[in-house]
């Protein structure tokens, strides 16, 4: 008889807390509010602050795939403990020859930072935690880590006024270079149990998953640390990464996967959708706020009420995960409304509407990216995490330049209730969907499936029952 115990194992849920540690240090940023009263005291123009803003994103998007690429190819923890490496040497800069050309360099590393740790992070969470039985946990555990990081977000936020205030702004890069150099050390500390390079042959095509050893116990995790916890081959069959080719390969076998697996393209195309339209409104939500003609005091107010509808958002997903398509799409469909309604009414009241979509969409947002993670069964998974992230970094652009043109024609409410419009036709695609084509969901684990005996395997690694 299975029986499965009520709590994940104690190495699961030191993974997640290793996860979420992370995820809130990289985001605990006391710089965040303030970088931009930092390069106007040193001259810049408002031009020159958007020219590296620019160069941030041009930076990002240029970087996301080929640092895919290498995560797949070489450590992927290893990434996660240079990307903010990267980005703490950029801060320091800021703060010790601030001027335009080094505020550029800093922009040009953090962007890199980041690249590096997009993709990989995911990567390595979802492996780690099928190679423990618990991969259909993963969207739990990225809930809990997005929370941690918004939590992070806030407060520093809070802390950055009064250190500035006391100290400085040396005082403020210096707690944020600390950060940085905190959650290098913490992605150190996260397990990787993968050959790097494997999986990919010489002719760019991905290896056959192997099958995963029955149950989860110490036997189990030792043979899953001899071979890609992806599903690629072993490492003794493994063809050694080497330079461009081999990158070349990688690239290759990912692209050929999203090409030829349905179930993995209507899964990034889906992450592509959800995330590009509430990533980029996001950022307008103050001056949604002030427009309703609330207070400027009450901005800040209106502003965290979303941000906690969207902490909530991450913090659901467990249920959620359960979800077909078609309830996932009617979920989506209502946040879409909530939003429109709420930004229409222009009133402070309308708030809570506009906090109820985007907890939708955050929720969305994290399960979508779960079912990406599960779908993919080949070597190329932070290739295929990169690619998702290009897409939603140039839908995300296409977004803001459609704002800037339709705010000079109405205001930032009907702005909104118009953008979110995409959401109601990605409703109608995942309704037309039978609950097994594509999108289907994750099964849920009773917290911790996996604890208390066997699960056969299926091509991904995650842990669930085929």
């Amino acid at each position: 008889m299975l029986t499965v115990s009520s709590r994940p194992p104690a190495t699961v849920r030191r993974l997640e807390r290793r996860l979420s540690l992370y995820a809130g240090l990289e985001d605990f940023v006391l710089l965040y509010p303030l970088y931009a009263l930092l390069f106007a005291e040193h001259g810049l123009s408002t031009a020159e602050m958007s020219s590296l803003f620019a160069l941030w994103s041009l930076t990002a998007l240029l970087v996301e795939v080929p640092s895919g690429v290498w995560a797949d190819l070489v450590s992927r923890r290893l990434l996660l403990v240079l990307g903010p490496l990267l980005t703490a040497i950029g801060f320091s800069l800021w703060a010790l020859l601030p001027s335009y050309a080094a505020f550029a360099a800093g922009f040009v590393l953090w962007g890199v930072g980041g690249a590096l740790r997009s993709g990989a992070y995911e990567a390595l969470a979802f492996e780690e935690l099928s190679r423990l039985g618990a991969g259909t946990r993963y969207a739990r555990a990225m809930g809990r880590a997005s929370a941690w990081s918004m939590a992070a977000t806030a407060a520093a936020t809070a802390a950055a006024a009064p250190v500035a205030g006391l100290w400085g702004m040396h005082a403020v890069a210096a707690a944020s270079v600390a950060a940085c150099l905190l959650c290098a050390v913490a992605g150190a500390a996260l397990p990787e149990h993968r050959t790097p390079g494997a999986g990919a042959d010489r002719s760019g095509g991905a290896r056959p998953p192997a099958p995963a050893p029955a149950g989860d116990g110490p036997g189990a995790a030792r043979a899953a640390g001899t071979r890609d916890a992806g599903g690629g081959g072993s490492a003794g069959a493994a063809v050694p990464a080497r330079g461009l080719r081999a990158a070349a390969a990688v690239l290759r076998s990912g692209a050929a996967e999203v090409r030829g697996t349905p179930r993995v393209r209507r899964a990034l195309l889906l992450v592509v959708a959800v995330t590009a339209v509430w990533g980029a409104l996001d950022e307008y939500v103050p001056l949604l706020a002030s427009s309703t003609g609330a207070p400027a005091a009450a901005v800040p107010l209106l502003v965290l009420l979303v941000w906690t509808g969207v902490t909530a958002g991450s913090l659901l997903v467990g249920p959620a995960q359960r979800l077909g398509p078609r309830a996932l799409g009617a979920l989506l469909a209502a946040g879409a409304l909530a939003t429109a309604a709420g930004a229409l009414w222009g009133r402070p009241a309308g708030f809570v509407g506009v906090a109820a979509g985007f907890l939708v969409f955050q929720l969305v947002d994290v399960v979508a990216d779960a079912r990406l993670q599960a779908a993919v069964s080949g070597p190329g998974r932070a290739t295929i995490t990169s690619l998702a992230g290009l897409g939603k970094e140039a839908a995300t652009l296409g977004v803001f330049g459609a704002y800037a043109a339709l705010s000079s024609q109405v205001d930032h409410g009907p702005v909104f209730a118009l953008l979110v419009v995409p959401y109601l036709l990605v409703a109608l695609v995942l309704g037309g969907r039978p609950r097994g084509a594509g999108g289907a969901p994750v099964p849920p684990d009773a917290d911790g499936a996996g604890a208390g005996g066997p699960a056969p395997a299926v091509p991904g690694g995650t842990g669930r029952a085929s």
